[in-house]
């Protein structure tokens, strides 16, 4: 122990746990004042992480605060009933967890911790949280699953850099709109297993919300401003009170998980036909049959369907193959499903678009079958967006590149063979680039270098374009990447110098592994690794989850992992896999 200790004042780093510690030896507290004889007290540092986590310690006292300087502190898995108000002394601190202990209540003076921006107090038996928590305006991460708590203080609004809440399991009867409407940052809200009775109206507020877990409690309607959560990745409402959905659900275009199960649905919406999921479970609902257009849901891998009164489709229909089932579906349909013919000629739109675009500063003209773009659209070379999604351009105009201030060029579906690098050469803003669905032929190993500030690139679709090492590196600032479609056997080797990326997509590729090297990537709340050929998982994947919210592994050949945990969503498998690795 003295070995440790002394070790511990040279790196300010000491790690007690796992030692069946009683209580915390006094030196601990005493830190640099306890420098011993045989140590040069000049070079001695103090504590700025502490870990006493799996011991069987039943006090902290007050004379933590003589450690001022801790930015860490770890009391989880011991047996403490309560925290010293000492705690509020440690303005420095930025990480505190004492989860899984006894603690009855938090003390008021946390609040004067303001520098916390992680806080877990899961697994305790905590009533209610203090209203000084709301002091702590810097928090970020906050957990207090499994207690027994009843309300959230109205204060927490004040918490609005907030990005992490997991408050399931405990007895909450509602989340309140003044929280939700300060939480915009919010990327991930655990509610399950609480006595919730609705969902704030306000919750499109939450645009940035990925991950919405709100299953087990007696939710009965979902408010229709849920199409303001514009970058949901998956939605958990199972064992819930739901008897409709709203047809805004069909607006979240980012949906790849919706767990519906054991509610009261008597129908799935026909706008809710347009979500690209991967994962839809209905089971244990009261559908008494599907609407035809559920068969366009082509990107479905699994429809869970058991336990409903269904009549109008044979048992062994639902019971069977998920894609048998959709084609079945897309049989009904009628043939007569063209939209009807607009009266408003081409030429009126593109007039249209060019007047709409000095004003808005975005020319949109997506879907008019264009196979070049009219130089009379040019009326503005301040246009910040340019939209060509849908039509059937193989060249890029010359006038493009005197638009320097353009940030976001969408050519998506197009029929573009070269590409286009002496035009981006002059976009030195353009910070979004999506040529995704073109017939792209190889592009050059410098190609990048043209686009230094890129934060979103799309190459989708476009298979054996990448030359045979591509510069990522080229792009220090890219936030989303995405390469479905590519005809990729292996992660490109560049890509792991991206570790700044939040997003990024390989599916439907031919993957057989996953690089040991994404655990770097901790920035990343969306990984696509769906329809590979990968077969095992790397468990330091797991090292992810504090911020990984959207794991997609829909259609690999897993056989590591079991489908329950599978079906279970990013977190069950992210824990599963950090379960994995060898200390």
């Amino acid at each position: 122990m003295d070995r440790v200790i002394k070790a511990a004042r040279a790196s300010g780093s000491l790690n007690l746990s796992s030692r069946s510690l009683r209580f915390v030896p006094d030196e601990v507290y005493k830190s640099v004042n306890a420098v011993g004889e045989d140590e040069k007290w000049w070079e001695a540092v103090e504590l700025h992480k502490l870990i006493l986590a799996h011991n069987e310690i039943e006090l902290l006292k007050d004379e933590l605060r003589n450690l001022p300087l801790l930015t860490v502190l770890n009391v989880s898995h011991n047996k403490l009933s309560e925290l010293p108000a000492a705690i509020g002394e440690l303005t420095m601190l930025k990480s505190l967890d004492v989860s899984f202990n006894s603690i009855l209540e938090l003390p008021e003076e946390i609040g004067s911790a303001t520098a916390l921006v992680k806080f877990d107090c899961s697994n305790n038996q905590l009533k209610d949280l203090p209203n000084s928590l709301g002091r702590c305006s810097d928090l970020s991460d906050f957990k207090a699953s499994n207690n027994v708590i009843i309300s959230l203080p109205e204060d927490l609004a004040n918490c609005s850099k907030l990005m992490k809440l997991d408050v399931e399991g405990n007895k909450l009867t509602n989340l309140s709109e003044k929280l939700i409407g300060s939480w915009t940052l919010l990327t991930e809200l655990n509610a399950s297993k609480n006595l919730l009775s609705g969902i704030p109206e306000n919750i499109g507020s939450l645009s940035r919300l990925i991950r919405l877990d709100l299953h087990q409690n007696k939710i009965s309607a979902i408010p229709v401003s849920i199409r303001g959560c514009c970058s949901l990745a998956e939605v958990h409402m199972g064992n819930n009170a739901l008897s409709t959905l709203p047809s805004e659900m069909g607006e979240l275009s980012r949906l790849g998980t919706l767990d519906l199960q054991s509610n009261q649905l008597k129908e799935y919406p026909v706008e809710a036909c347009k979500l690209r999921l991967s994962l839809l479970n209905l089971s244990n609902n009261s559908l008494s049959g599907l609407p035809p257009e559920l068969g366009k849901m082509t990107t479905l891998r699994r429809l869970l369907l058991t336990g409903n009164p269904i009549r109008t489709l044979r048992s062994t229909l639902l019971s069977g193959p998920t894609p048998t089932l959709l084609k079945y579906l897309r049989s009904r349909l009628s043939q007569n499903e063209d939209p009807e013919a607009s009266t408003t000629t081409k030429e009126d739109v593109i007039a249209m678009a060019a007047r709409l675009s000095i004003a808005s500063k975005e020319l949109s003209m997506e879907g008019l079958g264009l196979s070049s773009v009219p130089s009379e659209v040019w009326e503005s070379s301040e246009v910040i967006k340019v939209d060509l999604t849908r039509n059937s351009i193989e060249e890029l105009p010359i006038e493009l590149s005197s638009c320097t201030h353009l940030q976001t060029l969408i050519l998506s579906r197009n029929k573009i063979k070269e590409w286009p690098g002496a035009i981006l050469s002059s976009l030195r803003n353009l910070l979004c680039l999506k040529l995704d669905n073109n017939p792209l032929r190889q592009i050059p190993s410098d190609g990048f270098q043209a686009t230094p500030m890129l934060q979103i690139l799309d190459l989708s679709g476009n298979a054996a374009s990448l030359p045979e090492h591509p510069a990522f590196s080229s792009l220090p600032h890219l936030l989303e990447l995405y390469l479905r479609r590519m005809q990729l056997r292996e992660v490109p080797s560049d890509i792991l110098s991206l570790q700044q990326l939040r997003i990024l997509d390989l599916s439907q590729n031919s993957l057989q592994s996953v690089p040991v090297e994404l655990k770097f990537f901790t920035s990343l709340t969306e990984l696509g690794l769906s329809d590979n050929n990968i077969s095992t998982l790397p468990p330091e994947l797991g090292m992810l989850e504090p911020n990984l919210q959207a794991l997609r592994l829909d259609g690999n050949p897993l056989r590591s992992i079991r489908r329950t945990v599978l079906d279970r969503g990013t977190k069950a498998v992210l824990q599963y896999l950090k379960d994995k690795i060898v200390e």
